[in-house]
């Protein structure tokens, strides 16, 4: 049956796939943050609210 097999891992593939794993979480968490300092602030400026 085709398609079935398991792959083998290289180790430069998984340090890769940790990599981009790693940096998303970091970009996640990054935004996140800015998003709390600067989302209150943009949104008086921009709504001009409150």
């Amino acid at each position: 049956m085709a398609g079935l097999a398991i792959p083998t891992w290289d180790p430069e593939t998984a340090l890769l796939i940790g990599t981009i794993l790693l940096e998303a979480i970091v970009l996640y968490v990054g935004y996140g943050g800015l998003e709390r300092i600067v989302g209150p602030r943009l949104l008086k400026l921009v709504v001009g609210g409150e």
